[in-house]
C-alpha cells in the first residue's frame, strides 16, 4: 500500500509501524523451538523407561574383529528413524573373560529410547581395566569418524558403560577424555581407588552380595572419590551379585542407566523425576546422589 506523498514524516512513519504491526498479526506464526533440541522420543513415563522396547524401530550392523584396530570388534544398534535428527552414542564393554555377549542386550534396549549404542568385544578377553577404557574410546571414535552410521551421531553427545573390568574401564575413559558427557560404570572393578580427577557425570552401579567387585572395596570408594564430577550418582541392587548387569539384564539397571544417559547425554530433565529425590523400593539396597542435578 502506498503512503501518500502529501502527509508529514511524523503520519507516514506513524503510518508504515500500523501496517507493519497488521503483516506481523496476520502472517501464519512460526512453530515453538523445542526448549531442548536434543530430546528425542516421548514424554517418559515409569512405564517406558521399564520396557524392553522404546519407540524408536532400531537394526544393527556387525563391526568385524578383523576391520578396527583400536578395539575388538562389536555391534552397532541404532535408531533407523533420523527426522528429529542426531543421536548421541554410547559404548559398552564386557568384563574380563568376558565378550560382548554378555553386555549385548543393552545395546537394544537403549538404541530403541533414543541412541546409538555399539557393544564392544576387547581385544583380549584378559585386557585391564585401563586398556579397556582406552578401546572404549577407540570405539566411540570408529563410531563418529568412520563407521557406516556416523552422520546420525552428534559427536558432542557421548558415554560409556562397562561391567566389571569394562566398568572400571569406563572410569578410566571417563578421566581420559573429560568431553564424555556420561559414564555409566556397572559392578565395576579396578586397582585404583581414587578418581578425584573424574568431571564427567557418573553413575556408579554396585551389588550388594558381589564377591567378585566387593562394594566396600571398589563401587563405594569410587563413588566417594568422584570429587570433581559435577553430577554423580551411586546406585547399590540389593541382594545382587556381580553379574546382575550382565545377561539376561536387570530392570533396575536398565531404568536407572537410561534414565542416566538421557538426563547427562541429552541434557534431558524430564528424566530427573526418576534421578531426584532418590529413587527406593525392593530391588535398591541404597541409593546416593547429588540432588538437584546440575
Amino acid at each position: 500500500m502506498p503512503v501518500p506523498a502529501r502527509l508529514s514524516a511524523p503520519r507516514k512513519a506513524s503510518l508504515l509501524t500500523a501496517l507493519c504491526a497488521a503483516f506481523v498479526l496476520a502472517s501464519p506464526a512460526l512453530p515453538a523451538t523445542a526448549a531442548n533440541p536434543y530430546e528425542r522420543g516421548p514424554a517418559p513415563t515409569n512405564a517406558s523407561i521399564e520396557a524392553t522396547r522404546g519407540t524408536f524401530a532400531i537394526a544393527q550392523v556387525t563391526v568385524a574383529r578383523s576391520s578396527v584396530s583400536t578395539f575388538g570388534g562389536g555391534t552397532i544398534y541404532y535408531p533407523t528413524d533420523t527426522s528429529a535428527g542426531t543421536f548421541g552414542a554410547v559404548a559398552i564393554s564386557p568384563g574380563f573373560t568376558a565378550s560382548q555377549s554378555s553386555i549385548a542386550w543393552l545395546g537394544p534396549r537403549l538404541a530403541s529410547q533414543g541412541f546409538v549404542v555399539i557393544t564392544i568385544d576387547t581385544r583380549s578377553t584378559l585386557d585391564q581395566p585401563d586398556s579397556r577404557g582406552t578401546q572404549l574410546l577407540g570405539a566411540l571414535d570408529y563410531l563418529t569418524n568412520t563407521s557406516s552410521v556416523r552422520t546420525r551421531i552428534d559427536a558432542t553427545r557421548l558415554g560409556v558403560m562397562g561391567h566389571s573390568m569394562g566398568g572400571g574401564g569406563s572410569l578410566a575413559a571417563a578421566r581420559t577424555r573429560p568431553a564424555l558427557q556420561a559414564a555409566v560404570p556397572m559392578t565395576p572393578w579396578h586397582g585404583t581407588k581414587s578418581w578425584t580427577t573424574v568431571r564427567v557425570p557418573t553413575m556408579i552401579i554396585g551389588a550388594e552380595n558381589d564377591t567378585t567387585a566387593p562394594v566396600s572395596s571398589h563401587a563405594e570408594p569410587f563413588y566417594t572419590s568422584l570429587s570433581a564430577a559435577p553430577d554423580k550418582a551411586y546406585l547399590e541392587l540389593n541382594n545382587a551379585g556381580h553379574s546382575a548387569p550382565t545377561s539376561g539384564g536387570s530392570v533396575t539397571v536398565a531404568k536407572y542407566s537410561l534414565s542416566w544417559l538421557k538426563r547427562f547425554i541429552d541434557n534431558d530433565t524430564r528424566y530427573d523425576q526418576f534421578l531426584c529425590p532418590a529413587p527406593s523400593g525392593t530391588a535398591i539396597e541404597e541409593y546416593r546422589a547429588t540432588c538437584p542435578h546440575s
